[in-house]
């Protein structure tokens, strides 16, 4: 891996729990030839790196940080010892993308099969391989949690409480690996997607719920799951909430706190009432949504398609791009160069 000395590119505003007077995002990209220049670039965190293996160091960091959560990547070709803390109030969840042999984390190896976790009040006891790639979320404890109590009905706080390592399947963990990846380099292309609220409300959301999935809950009762009726009248509320709020980016999450039930719930009752389920009935929602908002505002010069979607909460927007093929048979652009 290549290194250069001094920061590739920087772009700086407000870390997660900052005041609220900062700009709403950063966005941090450097290569570090020295192990204590790579511990001082995560925001908020207080860290020491000691090299243990010899030779020239080269590091590469990358970080974006928005709301209530902090991305970041961290790729390191000697083996570090890590030690220090998070920033309080915080919860991280990191999972290798790219490592050679094992290393130490919290008083358990851990290797290309785990996916490791720090509380905000844990102390950082890692040492890692001669190679490592790692992608890492910190979030806001209580925004998680609440997330995960309004739409889960869990306290994942107390489910991770005490842990080093989370029990994930591979497939679960390449998942979010993915999502993670896919996300920093969305973002890395359009950093300046994340000044509308929207597009920082949809990402966030989209990583606590990515990581609920990655997170096995404990077994649900069967007598729990809601009769016909009740799934009938979830469908119902939703939708006439939706019909309601159509101006707005509505989310899953906002459907099962305005309702009071989980995403299992919400879930199973638009699959057995609408044989969809209500990601893509809302993705349905939101794209007709953009296409309106196309059609309405083509001809301005300021207009662009990246900007709509990004208000609507697309925040890929390759994906979104073919999403709204599959379903209008023409390309956003297209339909913004045809009504102007």
């Amino acid at each position: 891996m290549s290194a250069a000395a001094g920061p590739v590119e920087t772009r700086s505003a407000a870390p997660p729990c900052d005041p609220p007077a900062n700009p709403p995002f950063s966005y941090t990209l450097r290569d570090t030839l020295d192990a204590d220049e790579h511990a001082a670039c995560l925001t908020n965190w207080q860290q020491q790196y000691d090299q243990l293996s010899a030779g020239l160091f080269a590091g590469e960091f990358e970080e974006f940080c928005f709301g209530n959560v902090q991305l970041f990547r961290e790729a390191l070709n000697q083996s570090v010892h890590q030690a220090g803390i998070a920033w309080p109030g915080s919860r991280t969840v990191a999972v290798p993308i790219a490592i050679e042999g094992t290393g130490w984390f919290g008083g358990e190896t851990y290797s290309e099969d785990s996916m490791l976790t720090l509380g905000g009040s844990d102390e950082l006891d890692f040492r890692t391989p001669r190679r490592l790639e790692i992608v890492a979320c910190t979030a806001d404890t209580a925004a998680l949690n609440t997330y995960a109590l309004q739409v889960e009905h869990r306290d994942l706080e107390a489910e991770l409480a005490g842990r080093t390592t989370v029990p994930a399947s591979p497939q679960q963990m390449a998942d979010f690996g993915a999502l993670l990846s896919t996300m920093m380099a969305s973002l890395r292309a359009t950093p300046d997607l994340l000044r509308h609220a929207q597009m920082r409300t949809a990402m966030e959301q989209a990583l606590f719920a990515t990581l609920l999935d990655t997170l096995p809950p404990a077994p649900a009762s069967p007598s729990l799951a809601p009769s016909c009726r009740a799934r009938q009248f979830v469908v119902a509320r939703a939708r006439e909430y939706m019909e309601t709020h159509i101006d707005e980016p509505i989310t899953v999450a906002d459907l099962c706190v305005k309702l009071g039930v989980s995403r299992r719930t919400l879930q199973y009752s638009f699959q057995d009432v609408l044989n969809l389920n209500p990601v893509k009935f809302l993705r349905a929602i939101r794209l007709n949504a953009v296409r309106r908002a196309l059609k309405q505002t083509a001809g301005s010069e300021r207009t662009t398609v990246a900007d709509i979607a990004a208000r609507w909460g697309f925040w890929h927007l390759s994906h979104f791009s073919a999403e709204y093929k599959a379903m209008f048979g023409e390309l956003p652009s297209e339909t913004l160069r045809r009504a102007g």
